[in-house]
């Protein structure tokens, strides 16, 4: 028992001086840390002083550079203000030593006119005095010529002057006929001139027939997705522009057909637009046609705004600069509008300038002497007059208004801008090559191919395609049944044969589609 007691107490001992050397070596090695520590402190603390001893050196180095650049911008601007003032003060001497100048020589001139003046009264004054003498003596003379011819002075007078008369008449007469004969003689050369000299200032291409567009492929692969399933594809854009499209053996291309050249370039952007996509289908399509209508409204406006810039004509009415535009998609005898009006500007222009008037007065003229051709709705009012009634709406000179509405001798000329316009359309239009009545009356037939669809009730769409030999109509299925659109399709065909004349067949083809539409929300 004593013996455990002893190893215990042994143990306990060894434990506390265990804990006793480990307290003294954790405190050593404290120390040592906290020396080390206040070393690195130290060692941080000399660091951070040097490096904000040199930003502050860098610092106060950069606000002396600075100070030194605003001190001398500073002193240029003083500078530069004293040369202005200095500058100012010598231009304010000079004109008070000019001034100071002028006024010694208006002293002088005042001088040298009164001195002028006294002369020139003392002239007046023996002017005056050899006047009365000169009286007296031709009364004097006139007495004795009464006394010598046994007549009056106002009898002598009389007779004088009838001999004057006669004589006078007489060489007025001569005179009148001479200058009338001369001016037949040169009037008619100078008219020549005039226009020989405008024509030759104008030079423009010939009219192209033209009512097919090419549009070109990467790969004849592409054709198999324009037409697609049992030629759904090119049904739906027939369907929405009117353009008849034609697939043949043509390599990498696809023509693209329409009297309309509106409808073609519609057709045409639409195409590109689609094969650029890739997603070819029904509904895409009629989605691409609308974007593209909307996209060639705004073509239409922007070429009327770069037409009036070209020509020099300025403050020209929104509606009118439209009206311009759309002269790019319209021909007349197989002209094209635009560049028929942009000719016949530059024409009255020349020819304005040639005889003293003024040329952008004719040049507006001239550029809208024919935009009643282009009415966003058919009328039956001859396009002259509609032209001028819509220059007279928008503001224009009532000049530019006689001009377009009397190029056609619709009405009265009241003006010389008048002739000029429509001597300069007839150059533009009579000119070899300019233009061909065989496309104009060729348009004009398939024009009224489509009015007649149009005169039905529950037509749609009317599309006269196929060189007016076929004419597709699109009715509303909600009022035209299907047993009424075969009598529909008869009764157009019967006045197609009735009302017009035309070589060969008309097809008439009657399409009437349902459409069923529900949106998941």
């Amino acid at each position: 028992m004593d013996t455990i007691i002893i190893y215990v107490i042994i143990g306990i001992v060894g434990i506390a001086i265990g804990f006793g050397v480990a307290k003294y070596l954790e405190k050593n090695n404290a120390s040592q840390l906290l020396k080390s520590a206040k070393k690195n402190a130290s060692s941080i603390l000399k660091t951070a002083n040097s490096e904000a001893e040199t930003i502050k050196k860098d610092k106060m180095l950069q606000a002396k550079e600075r100070f030194i650049e605003l001190k001398s911008e500073h002193e240029k601007v003083i500078f530069s203000r004293e040369k202005k003032m200095s500058d100012a003060e010598k231009r304010t001497r000079d004109k008070e030593s000019q001034a100071s100048n002028e006024l010694a020589k208006s002293k002088k001139l005042n001088a040298n006119l009164e001195e002028k003046q006294k002369t020139l009264q003392d002239r007046i004054a023996v002017t005056e005095k050899r006047s009365i003498d000169l009286d007296k003596m031709h009364r004097s003379q006139v007495e004795q010529l009464e006394v010598i011819s046994s007549l009056s002075a106002d009898d002598a007078k009389g007779q004088l002057m009838e001999t004057l008369k006669e004589e006078a008449k007489t060489s007025a007469m001569a005179f009148i006929r001479n200058a009338a004969e001369e001016a037949k003689m040169t009037a008619q050369q100078e008219a020549k001139k005039i226009i020989i000299t405008t024509i030759q200032r104008i030079g423009t291409e010939e009219a192209v027939e033209n009512c097919v567009s090419i549009f070109n492929l990467e790969s004849d692969d592409v054709k198999g997705r324009i037409i697609g399933r049992e030629g759904r594809n090119i049904r739906a854009i027939e369907a929405a522009t009117g353009v008849e499209i034609v697939v043949d053996d043509t390599p990498d291309a696809i023509i693209l057909s329409c009297f309309d050249s509106v409808r073609r370039e519609i057709a045409r952007l639409s195409l590109h637009k689609l094969v650029t996509d890739g997603r070819i289908h029904p509904a895409r399509i009629e989605e691409i046609v609308k974007k593209t209508t909307r996209q060639i409204e705004e073509e239409i406006v922007e070429v009327g705004k770069r037409t009036i810039i070209d020509l020099g004509i300025h403050g020209l009415q929104p509606e009118l600069i439209k009206a311009v535009g759309r002269m790019k998609y319209r021909s007349s005898y197989g002209q094209n509008l635009l560049q028929h009006s942009r000719e016949v500007a530059k024409l009255c222009g020349v020819m304005a300038s040639e005889l003293g008037l003024n040329p952008k007065l004719a040049k507006r003229a001239g550029l809208l002497h024919d935009i009643g051709k282009v009415p966003e709705t058919e009328t039956e009012i001859p396009h002259a007059i509609l032209g001028m009634q819509w220059a007279e709406k928008y503001g224009e000179k009532p000049e530019v208004c006689n001009a377009i509405g009397a190029h056609h001798d619709e009405i009265e000329m009241t003006s010389l801008l008048s002739p000029i316009v429509q001597v300069c359309d007839a150059i533009s239009g009579a000119r070899p090559g300019a233009r061909r009545q065989v496309l104009d009356s060729y348009i004009q037939r398939l024009k009224d191919l489509e009015d007649i669809a149009f005169g039905f009730n529950g037509v749609n769409k009317a599309y006269a395609i196929q060189a007016g030999r076929e004419l597709r109509v699109m009715v509303e299925s909600e009022k035209v049944t299907d047993d009424k659109a075969a009598e529909l399709s008869f009764e157009i065909s019967q006045k197609i044969q009735t009302d017009m004349t035309y070589p060969g067949q008309v097809k008439v083809t009657v399409i009437r589609e349902t459409r069923a539409v529900n949106i998941a929300k």
